[in-house]
């Protein structure tokens, strides 16, 4: 049996991820492999952590990236700091929140779950108040929910959790890159972050910081692998049970970034070359001007979806930035309109989960996909499918609206 070449077809990605990879990443991705302990490769890496602390607005040590998606990133942290029996309080409003709890189960703790209707988020005074209920070891909360395009407000739980001696973790996949995450500010101990959404890099790593807070966590439970343990690594008795994943490992993984170098996996040399790329494109954009981009845009798209008479899901007060969620009309097939999209226009939005399935469409502007083109032809495509579906819509007035945003500079 012959393979034929590798020949992808050209998308306009407008998904709440993976988006479009920006093209100087897509080049760095082509950069010559080094040995992962070759100083001109340790370098890069020291640069990354460098970037990292950055784009994450921390002055914490700790930063670098998790080999694997996301999820490896958000199971690292978890997997790191809960210990059997732990207490973990997550307030869930969308499918993620679900995703640390499954992650939290796995490794034994004892969880407190506060939740809200998907399509609306929290008042932190609710969760304050259920924390000094709890009383947990650690508050874990997603920022942006992709699921409802909704967007959590951190800052006072954040507080809350320092005053309370509470370790709060931060799933920021949705919002790095693309709206202001601000992690010392707002008292957040660990935040992981993703690459392929607002930081147009391709999946394969996740960015983390955490802080000192964290780091005595990991150092109680550190164990050394038998086969590159000193003597006294090996003698040193803990009060704590080791951490259980060994790839996930943070303590290890904190030994492989720290200038010891103590070897731990291989390296993912060319995804660590995308994403040095991906970050010093982020940092020459700037985060202010990168943050008002993704914003600016986003309007454009909802003068667009308003224009064609079209209802957004989800109240403007709490809604993320880089996804904007539409409520299919009564009686249209979502799937339907999403597989013509791609077809026939090579455009691909996306559907929701759990409840939200089929009831809304999810358009994603982020990162290197969040452009005056993308919105446009986005916009053109989803106005012709309904049309063709037979939905009763202003033809022409979708793109005049943006166009007339557009116009306005």
């Amino acid at each position: 049996m012959t393979f034929s070449e590798l020949n992808t077809p050209l998308r306009t990605i407008m998904t709440p991820g993976p988006v479009e990879v920006d093209p100087r990443v897509l080049r760095a991705l082509s950069t010559p492999i080094l040995g992962q302990f070759d100083p001109a490769f340790t370098a890069i890496m020291n640069d990354v952590m460098g970037m990292i602390q950055q784009v994450f607005q921390t002055k914490n040590q700790w930063a670098f990236p998790i080999d694997g998606t996301s999820r490896s990133g958000l199971e690292a942290v978890l997997a790191s700091v809960i210990e059997p029996g732990d207490k973990v309080l997550i307030p869930i409003y969308g499918r993620f929140g679900h995703l640390l709890t499954e992650i939290s189960e796995r490794y034994g703790a004892d969880i407190h779950l506060l939740h809200c209707e998907w399509g609306e988020v929290f008042d932190p005074d609710v969760i304050i108040a259920e924390m000094k209920k709890v009383k947990p070891k650690i508050v874990a909360l997603v920022h942006g929910e992709t699921s409802t395009g909704c967007m959590q407000p951190l800052e006072e739980v954040g507080r809350a959790c320092r005053e309370q001696d509470i370790l709060f973790i931060v799933d920021a996949v949705a919002t790095i890159g693309g709206v202001d995450v601000q992690s010392d500010n707002w008292y957040i101990d660990a935040v992981i972050g993703g690459n392929q959404k607002c930081l147009s890099v391709p999946s394969g790593n996740a960015p983390i910081t955490y802080n000192e807070r964290v780091e005595k966590v990991l150092n109680a439970r550190k164990k050394v692998e038998r086969g590159i343990a000193t003597d006294s690594e090996l003698a040193e008795k803990k009060m704590h049970a080791p951490i259980r994943s060994n790839y996930l490992d943070l303590a290890q993984l904190q030994d492989y970034w720290s200038p010891r170098r103590l070897n731990h996996h291989t390296e993912a040399t060319s995804m660590l070359y995308a994403l040095y790329e991906g970050l010093r494109i982020v940092l020459d954009e700037g985060l202010e001007t990168r943050f008002a981009r993704h914003q600016y845009h986003e309007q454009a798209l909802i003068e667009g979806i308003e224009g064609m008479g079209l209802e957004l899901f989800g109240d403007r007060r709490w809604k993320l930035p880089t996804v904007t969620c539409i409520k299919v009309p009564e009686g249209i097939d979502a799937e339907s309109v999403r597989s013509m999209m791609l077809q026939q226009f090579g455009v691909e939005i996306a559907s929701s989960f759990g409840p939200l399935h089929g009831k809304i469409w999810r358009i994603g502007t982020m990162g290197y996909s969040c452009r005056k083109e993308n919105v446009l032809f986005v916009l053109a495509s989803l106005e012709a499918c309904l049309i063709r579906h037979g939905v009763k819509i202003p033809a022409g007035q979708a793109l005049q609206a943006t166009l007339d945003f557009y116009s306005r500079d």
